[in-house]
């Protein structure tokens, strides 16, 4: 594209598996670090995404996402900076407990979680439209400053999925029709005219060894 058309191409990646993944924790914003796993799965991602040679990485304040946001810009070369924009959803009074615990604790809430996230408002935190609002209102400043070029965002799951229904233009209840993987990542296009365009979603060719459902 040439003019004011250009286009623009947004790799978002979900962060490398960390502590706390397979413990059953509903993580939040506890600052978890990427386990052995999770940097393995960077580096993978990292060599993956590198023929589109993306020159920014805007990264959550977590440093199991500024890990992998490391990682990837050191084998891209890539400039990196932290977007507050894109941290983890709160969780409020659920943050660092386990699953379990919560079903037992909450079973309203532990059900609408199940079946219908998208009406949950957790005593403390945020809703998934309060999510979908803020990550949306930094990815559209980020294209508009970034017209033409290409940039990842590292992120987390309770992020991405808003922000793909955004984008999407998705009603509600999609948070369960939409799965990603740790150190999965899907692209983006946007043009001025047209708007945004779903290219690709959760490509993991590049972690075959690594996968775990769910996670």
């Amino acid at each position: 594209m040439t003019g004011n058309n250009r286009t623009t191409t947004v790799i978002l990646i979900r962060h490398g598996e960390c502590e706390g993944n397979r413990e059953g924790l509903f993580r939040g914003r506890t600052d978890f670090p990427l386990n052995e796993t999770g940097r393995e799965q960077a580096r993978s991602l990292a060599e993956a995404i590198s023929h589109l040679s993306p020159s920014a990485v805007f990264s959550s304040p977590l440093t199991r996402a500024t890990e992998t946001a490391s990682i990837i810009s050191e084998r891209c070369g890539a400039e990196m900076s932290v977007r507050q924009g894109f941290n983890n959803m709160a969780l409020g009074k659920w943050e660092n407990r386990k699953k379990s615990d919560i079903e037992q604790e909450y079973p309203e809430e532990w059900r609408l979680w199940l079946s219908h996230p998208e009406r949950l408002q957790i005593a403390g935190g945020e809703s998934l439209l309060d999510v979908r609002r803020r990550a949306f209102a930094n990815l559209d400043t980020l294209v508009k400053s970034n017209a033409g070029r290409t940039f990842a965002i590292v992120t987390h799951r309770a992020v991405l999925k808003p922000l793909l229904a955004e984008v999407l233009d998705l009603g509600d209840p999609y948070f369960w029709k939409i799965h990603l993987d740790t150190a999965s990542f899907s692209v983006l296009k946007h043009e001025k005219d047209r708007g945004y365009c779903l290219v690709s979603l959760n490509q993991t060719f590049h972690l075959e060894r690594f996968i775990s459902e769910w996670i």
